[in-house]
């Protein structure tokens, strides 16, 4: 276990030192604060598309981190040529993996603490109050979805040699999941025999990405998720 947390601690280090992140926030931060400064005729909804905006702009940045933090794990550390003397001392392909599993993962959440901040800053300011608990909810959420990504990333890596192309796979299957797993059950109701239970198999059986999406909850001062 001390392994894997020594390299975790590696992957952030790394991700520190590299400008994804930076690049990521100050865009965000740019576009969040551009149309906070916009205002229609004191329209009191305004306030809801910044807030939409804005945690639409935090899905794409920690997506993105996410994918491109996990699918260059592997393919960097065998560029480097790093990988092999690494496994030769007393580390365990497991421990590997779960090393950069959880840093990967570390490093998003702290990506996603800072976001939040940002993003209860600038809505606290707006609306004059801050539901802290249904911030928390919605990150925590969002890195128990970021978590599975990552998964995903790092097994791409181990079977895709390039970074680019894990990543636009990783990009495609997340994003179809998202958008269309919610679907599939009516689109099956709709289909003839053997179709129809192809595709129920294909909604049990994917994750369901879009349940830790709550933004809308959040866009709407809905309640806690209990």
């Amino acid at each position: 276990m001390n392994a894997a947390l020594a390299i975790a601690g590696v992957v952030l280090i790394e991700l520190y030192r590299r400008k994804d992140f930076y690049v990521l926030f100050v865009l965000t931060a740019l576009i969040t604060l551009l149309m906070g400064s916009v205002n229609f005729f004191n329209e009191d909804r305004i306030v809801r598309y910044l807030k939409e905006i804005c945690l639409l702009l935090i899905w794409i940045s920690a997506l993105i981190i996410a994918i491109a933090t996990g699918a260059r794990q592997i393919p960097a550390e065998r560029e480097n040529r790093t990988i092999f003397p690494l496994l030769a001392k007393p580390v365990t392909r497991a421990e590997l993996m779960l090393g950069k599993f959880l840093g990967c993962w570390l490093a998003c959440g702290l990506v996603l603490l800072v976001f939040y901040s940002f993003f209860g800053v600038v809505s606290g300011a707006r609306e004059h109050q801050l539901p802290a608990l249904h911030y928390f909810q919605a990150l925590w959420l969002q890195w128990m979805f970021l978590a599975m990504v990552i998964a995903l990333a790092l097994w791409g890596s181990i079977i895709f040699a390039a970074p680019s192309s894990n990543s636009t796979i990783c990009f495609v299957v997340v994003l179809g999941i998202l958008l269309l797993s919610r679907h599939l059950n009516r689109i099956a109701l709709q289909q003839p025999e053997p179709a129809s239970t192809i595709i129920y198999a294909l909604y049990y059986l994917l994750p369901h990405l879009e349940l830790f999406d709550v933004r809308d909850l959040i866009v709407h001062s809905g309640a806690l998720i209990p």
